[in-house]
Protein backbone atom coordinates (compact mmCIF):
# COMPACT_ATOMS: atom_id res chain seq x y z
CA UNK A 1 0.00 0.00 0.00
CA UNK A 2 1.33 3.47 -0.87
CA UNK A 3 2.34 5.71 2.01
CA UNK A 4 1.01 9.20 2.57
CA UNK A 5 2.91 12.27 3.77
CA UNK A 6 1.36 11.78 7.21
CA UNK A 7 2.67 8.17 7.29
CA UNK A 8 6.15 9.43 6.50
CA UNK A 9 5.92 12.03 9.27
CA UNK A 10 4.84 9.38 11.82
CA UNK A 11 7.86 7.26 10.80
CA UNK A 12 10.14 10.29 11.16
CA UNK A 13 8.69 10.89 14.65
CA UNK A 14 9.55 7.30 15.64
CA UNK A 15 13.07 7.78 14.27
CA UNK A 16 13.45 11.05 16.20
CA UNK A 17 12.38 9.30 19.40
CA UNK A 18 14.84 6.47 18.74
CA UNK A 19 17.64 8.97 18.18
CA UNK A 20 16.73 10.95 21.30
CA UNK A 21 16.74 7.74 23.38
CA UNK A 22 20.20 6.83 22.07
CA UNK A 23 18.99 3.86 20.01
CA UNK A 24 20.36 5.31 16.76
CA UNK A 25 23.72 6.87 15.97
CA UNK A 26 23.69 10.25 14.23
CA UNK A 27 24.77 8.90 10.84
CA UNK A 28 22.26 6.07 10.90
CA UNK A 29 19.51 8.45 12.05
CA UNK A 30 20.20 10.86 9.17
CA UNK A 31 20.30 8.02 6.66
CA UNK A 32 16.98 6.61 7.86
CA UNK A 33 15.33 10.06 7.83
CA UNK A 34 16.38 10.51 4.20
CA UNK A 35 15.00 7.12 3.26
CA UNK A 36 11.78 7.80 5.15
CA UNK A 37 11.06 10.90 3.09
CA UNK A 38 11.77 8.93 -0.11
CA UNK A 39 9.67 5.89 0.87
CA UNK A 40 6.71 5.11 -1.37
CA UNK A 41 5.05 2.25 0.53
CA UNK A 42 4.13 1.30 4.09
CA UNK A 43 6.50 -1.69 3.85
CA UNK A 44 9.46 0.61 3.21
CA UNK A 45 8.49 2.76 6.19
CA UNK A 46 8.01 -0.31 8.42
CA UNK A 47 11.53 -1.55 7.54
CA UNK A 48 12.97 1.75 8.74
CA UNK A 49 11.45 1.42 12.23
CA UNK A 50 11.20 -2.38 12.58
CA UNK A 51 13.98 -2.47 15.20
CA UNK A 52 12.65 0.52 17.19
CA UNK A 53 9.79 0.72 19.70
CA UNK A 54 6.85 2.53 18.08
CA UNK A 55 5.11 3.82 21.18
CA UNK A 56 2.13 2.37 23.09
CA UNK A 57 1.28 -0.20 20.37
CA UNK A 58 2.79 -3.58 21.37
CA UNK A 59 5.35 -4.93 18.92
CA UNK A 60 3.73 -8.36 18.86
CA UNK A 61 0.94 -7.04 16.60
CA UNK A 62 3.40 -6.54 13.77
CA UNK A 63 5.12 -9.40 12.05
CA UNK A 64 8.85 -9.08 12.77
CA UNK A 65 10.96 -8.24 9.74
CA UNK A 66 14.71 -8.50 9.45
CA UNK A 67 16.67 -5.29 9.68
CA UNK A 68 18.19 -4.42 6.29
CA UNK A 69 21.95 -4.81 6.13
CA UNK A 70 22.17 -1.08 5.39
CA UNK A 71 21.26 -0.35 9.01
CA UNK A 72 23.25 -3.11 10.68
CA UNK A 73 26.22 -1.88 12.69
CA UNK A 74 29.56 -2.04 10.98
CA UNK A 75 31.77 -4.85 12.23
CA UNK A 76 34.66 -3.53 14.29
CA UNK A 77 37.95 -3.24 12.48
CA UNK A 78 40.44 -5.90 13.51
CA UNK A 79 43.36 -4.68 15.55
CA UNK A 80 46.28 -3.70 13.33
CA UNK A 81 48.81 -6.46 13.01
CA UNK A 82 52.38 -5.85 14.02
CA UNK A 83 55.28 -6.04 11.61
CA UNK A 84 57.62 -8.94 12.24
CA UNK A 85 60.83 -7.63 13.83
CA UNK A 86 62.97 -10.19 12.02
CA UNK A 87 61.61 -8.88 8.71
CA UNK A 88 62.61 -5.35 9.64
CA UNK A 89 66.06 -6.56 10.72
CA UNK A 90 66.46 -8.48 7.43
CA UNK A 91 65.66 -5.34 5.45
CA UNK A 92 68.08 -3.23 7.48
CA UNK A 93 70.86 -5.81 7.06
CA UNK A 94 70.14 -6.00 3.34
CA UNK A 95 70.30 -2.23 2.94
CA UNK A 96 73.56 -2.07 4.92
CA UNK A 97 75.22 -4.77 2.78
CA UNK A 98 77.05 -2.33 0.43
CA UNK A 99 78.08 -0.11 3.35
CA UNK A 100 79.51 -3.02 5.36
CA UNK A 101 81.24 -4.56 2.34
CA UNK A 102 78.90 -7.55 2.45
CA UNK A 103 79.25 -8.44 6.13
CA UNK A 104 75.49 -8.11 6.70
CA UNK A 105 74.50 -10.12 3.60
CA UNK A 106 74.38 -13.50 5.32
CA UNK A 107 72.41 -12.19 8.35
CA UNK A 108 69.98 -10.54 5.89
CA UNK A 109 69.29 -13.86 4.18
CA UNK A 110 68.99 -15.80 7.45
CA UNK A 111 66.73 -13.22 9.10
CA UNK A 112 64.60 -12.90 5.96
CA UNK A 113 63.93 -16.64 5.73
CA UNK A 114 63.32 -16.82 9.50
CA UNK A 115 60.86 -13.92 9.29
CA UNK A 116 58.95 -15.44 6.37
CA UNK A 117 58.51 -18.70 8.30
CA UNK A 118 57.35 -16.82 11.42
CA UNK A 119 54.87 -14.73 9.40
CA UNK A 120 53.29 -17.83 7.84
CA UNK A 121 52.82 -19.22 11.35
CA UNK A 122 51.67 -16.06 13.17
CA UNK A 123 50.04 -13.96 10.43
CA UNK A 124 52.19 -10.89 11.15
CA UNK A 125 52.93 -8.26 8.50
CA UNK A 126 56.28 -7.56 6.84
CA UNK A 127 56.41 -10.01 3.94
CA UNK A 128 57.83 -7.34 1.62
CA UNK A 129 60.51 -6.35 4.09
CA UNK A 130 61.60 -9.95 4.59
CA UNK A 131 61.67 -10.64 0.85
CA UNK A 132 63.66 -7.45 0.19
CA UNK A 133 66.15 -8.46 2.88
CA UNK A 134 66.56 -11.92 1.32
CA UNK A 135 67.03 -10.49 -2.18
CA UNK A 136 69.51 -7.83 -1.08
CA UNK A 137 71.40 -10.41 0.99
CA UNK A 138 71.68 -12.83 -1.92
CA UNK A 139 72.77 -10.01 -4.21
CA UNK A 140 75.52 -9.16 -1.71
CA UNK A 141 76.61 -12.78 -1.46
CA UNK A 142 76.52 -13.13 -5.25
CA UNK A 143 78.54 -9.94 -5.64
CA UNK A 144 81.23 -11.23 -3.30
CA UNK A 145 81.25 -14.62 -5.00
CA UNK A 146 81.70 -12.92 -8.38
CA UNK A 147 84.46 -10.68 -6.97
CA UNK A 148 86.34 -13.68 -5.51
CA UNK A 149 85.94 -15.63 -8.78
CA UNK A 150 87.32 -12.73 -10.81
CA UNK A 151 90.24 -12.35 -8.40
CA UNK A 152 91.03 -16.07 -8.70
CA UNK A 153 90.91 -15.85 -12.50
CA UNK A 154 93.22 -12.81 -12.41
CA UNK A 155 95.70 -14.59 -10.12
CA UNK A 156 95.70 -17.74 -12.24
CA UNK A 157 96.11 -15.86 -15.53
CA UNK A 158 99.02 -13.72 -14.18
CA UNK A 159 100.71 -16.33 -12.16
Amino acid sequence: MRASHADRERTVDVLKAGFAEGRLAQGEYEQRIGRAYQAQTHAELQMLVADLPTGPVPQSQFEPRPVPATFMPVAPMPAPQHTNSSATAALVCGILTPVTWGLTAIPAVILGHKARAEMRRTGERGEGQALAGVVLGWLGIGGWALFILLMMVAVVSHG
